[in-house]
């Protein structure tokens, strides 16, 4: 081989060798590149305060902050504008990432009602119209617990009622009002919708539609369950009598006695049995008795 060529056959070589360098070198720079990125913190929204489940979410509740990349959760997003309104389908602590999954679907999805996320599984929503004062006047709100007391007729007997706990330590999962017409005028009449089984679904709506509910409400730590035996007029009023007035007599005057009164009965004939003694045999003569001077003399007379 000649000189010239040797030469170029090098120059072939190294320039072969040069590139695969710079083609190694460039690949690892990008490899060294992705992982910086890949640890560097990115923007994302998360709760700046306790989301609690079914409340709409508001702009101070959320803040935007560093998170890193590789561990975003799915579903993030980095502008808090397009949060604020959602519905919280699930509790959100403060710091944690507001995602989808923990919000309602917005309206037009299929699935975007919000109570069909809170209802545990087997378990039926049952909403009951009250008054503020079977609602304890407004107080219950969700999460909260309570008994429900059923007011109704007892079957077979006249005039008579019976309030008995029919359902006991219920939990509440949401409160509203709807509409009704009464007299043809609407009337906003307040709701409360409480998570049964379907058991107590049945119980709950029957007990509706025969008599009048009132609902008590439990304190949170009390959860065990209660002797209800049933509460009728009679039992209400049991004891509570007041003794009969007495009217005072005076003491010198008898004490009056109680008079029987009697109903009066001809008196009963009685029949005489004669004894073989007061037997006598049939008379045959007759017997006179003559007094003169103090000298009785008895003379008898046969019969002829």
């Amino acid at each position: 081989m000649t000189r010239p060529k040797a030469v170029i056959v090098v120059a072939i070589l190294a320039l072969l060798f040069a590139g695969i360098a710079a083609w190694l070198t460039l690949n690892y720079l990008q490899k060294e590149t992705n992982k910086s990125k890949a640890v560097q913190p990115q923007s994302i929204v998360v709760a700046a305060t306790d989301i609690s489940i079914g409340s709409a979410i508001s702009e101070p509740q959320l803040k935007v902050t560093s998170w890193p990349k590789d561990s975003i959760p799915a579903g993030s997003s980095a502008d808090p504008k397009l949060l604020v309104g959602r519905v919280a389908v699930r509790p959100i602590s403060n710091g944690d990432a507001v995602t989808e999954q923990k919000l309602k679907p917005k309206a037009g999805v299929p699935g975007s009602g919000f109570m069909t996320y809170i209802i545990p599984l087997g378990h039926r929503a049952v909403t009951v119209a009250v008054n503020e004062v079977a609602g304890v006047a407004g107080f219950i709100t969700p999460n909260d617990r309570v008994d429900v007391v059923l007011t109704t007729p007892i079957p077979n007997v006249q005039n008579e009622k019976i309030s008995k706990i029919i359902l006991q330590n219920i939990p509440v999962l949401a409160t509203g009002q709807i509409t009704e017409q009464k007299e043809g005028k609407p009337v906003v009449v307040p709701t409360v919708t409480l998570d049964l089984t379907p058991d107590d679904s049945e119980k709950l709506v029957l007990g509706a539609s025969r008599g009048s509910l009132q609902l008590l409400l439990r304190n949170i730590a009390d959860t065990g369950p209660t002797d209800a035996r049933g509460a009728t007029i009679a039992k209400v009023l049991a004891g509570s009598a007041p003794p009969p007035a007495t009217v005072a007599t005076p003491a010198s005057a008898p004490a009056p006695k109680a008079v029987k009164a009697a109903t009066k009965r001809p008196p009963a004939k009685k029949t005489r049995v004669a004894t073989p003694a007061q037997v006598q045999a049939p008379r045959t003569g007759h017997t006179v008795t003559l007094i003169d001077g103090g000298v009785r003399t008895t003379k008898e007379f046969v019969l002829q």
